[in-house]
């Protein structure tokens, strides 16, 4: 049987929402226990040419609810607006974009499959149909955000392991 577009998406989103969340409230504790400002952190960046925390961590919401809004319109534009600037804030957004995957239904995905998608950025633009774009272009992003705030906090000395960055895995029940 074939693998709906809701399987294949929501729950990875809503998995990878959760570990920003958790990374989030570990950054904070983290940061309260050795005297490291929130400000200091939210801005702290892999390497210089990168984006700070704040920013993995807001792109995460965007890669799953922003993108979810952007197949509705059959546009999607990145978000250019400056990230959250507080723990508090950071909780927020993803706390949106946990609230908008849950609210999506099969239906609404299904829905979804073939509806032609258009991603533009700086003047520069793919064509897209929308469950390529989710699943192409969407879903990577959002790990890869997911997995460089991880890392930015593996940098810093925040003891992070991999079970930090799986978050809550989809287990079946004993048979």
């Amino acid at each position: 049987m074939p693998i709906s577009l809701h399987a294949a998406y929501v729950p990875s989103a809503l998995q990878m929402l959760g570990t920003a969340r958790h990374l989030v409230d570990t950054a904070e504790k983290w940061c309260g226990e050795n005297a490291m400002s929130e400000a200091d952190m939210i801005a702290t960046c892999l390497y210089e040419d990168m984006l700070p925390f704040s920013y993995q961590v807001k792109c995460v919401a965007e890669h799953t609810q922003g993108s979810i809004e952007g197949v509705r319109k059959g546009v999607y534009s990145p978000d250019l607006t400056p990230p959250p600037a507080t723990f508090d804030a950071l909780r927020a957004k993803l706390a949106g974009a946990v609230e908008a995957m849950k609210a999506l239904t099969e239906e609404d995905m299904e829905a979804f499959m073939g509806q032609p998608m258009r991603f533009e950025f700086k003047g520069n633009g793919m064509d897209f149909k929308a469950e390529d774009f989710l699943l192409s272009f969407s879903q990577p992003n959002f790990y890869f955000h997911c997995a460089t705030a991880y890392d930015i906090l593996r940098m810093k000395g925040v003891p992070v392991g991999k079970r930090d960055f799986m978050g809550r895995v989809r287990i079946s029940p004993p048979a």
